[in-house]
């Protein structure tokens, strides 16, 4: 694995590693190659460490015995960020220290799999970071991100899509996919807009009026 490259300031977006599942080394390497800077969160250095890339901070709590500072050795120059902080997780403190440096925009890996509830909360924080950071999770399967009030994309005919709400979402209008929706309601829960799938070829319109709507491009 080729460590990531310099690339000019608000150019691309950062890259976070969280402790999930691990994508596929292809999907991690276009990802390092544009990031301007990496952040691992703590729990999963050594295994980013196996696939020889190159680390910019190393962020979390450092609990259980955990010491930053062999790391730093071996990835100078490291900066460690100590993030003591029990009401937030690892990988929202990383979305506040991102924001503080003045970055605009972030992928995220190693964020799904594994712990069901560590995959809810890190979807829907796209959420509540949303005015501050472009959050876009990905991984082998799936693409995250959220959606503005009106959203166009070409996409190829079959293309899988699926709509979640972050709690209800309302005026949802689409066009070009096999189940239409006409001025509805979406609600976390009770009705979603998951596995629908692009009509024909061409460009794909999802419009909503209120609320918090996430985009998942799925990959089978």
């Amino acid at each position: 694995m080729s460590s990531h490259h310099i690339v000019r300031d608000d150019q691309e977006p950062a890259l976070i590693i969280a402790n999930g599942a691990a994508c596929s080394n292809e999907l991690l390497g276009q990802l390092l190659e544009w990031s301007p800077l990496v952040i691992v969160l703590d729990s999963a250095i050594e295994r980013v460490l196996e696939l020889g890339i190159k680390v910019d901070v190393l962020l979390g709590d450092f609990d259980y015995g955990f010491d930053p500072e062999y790391y730093r050795n071996l990835q100078f120059p490291l900066e460690i960020v100590y993030t003591p902080d029990q009401e937030k997780t690892d990988l929202e403190k990383a979305f506040d220290y991102l924001i503080e440096k003045g970055h605009k925009a972030v992928n995220v890996v190693w964020a799904t799999g594994r712990r069901a509830d560590h995959t809810i909360v890190n979807m829907t924080n796209i959420v509540r970071f949303q005015n501050k950071l472009k959050i876009v999770i990905l991984d082998d399967y799936s693409k995250i991100f959220q959606l503005p009030k009106r959203y166009e994309k070409w996409y190829p005919k079959g293309f899988p899509i699926s709509l979640i709400p972050v709690g209800t979402v309302n005026g949802v209008t689409s066009t070009n996919l096999d189940y239409l929706l006409h001025d509805e309601t979406l609600t976390m829960g009770y009705r979603t807009g998951s596995s629908n799938h692009v009509a024909q070829d061409g460009i794909v319109i999802i419009e909503h009026k209120e609320g918090d709507l996430l985009m998942m491009e799925c990959f089978d």
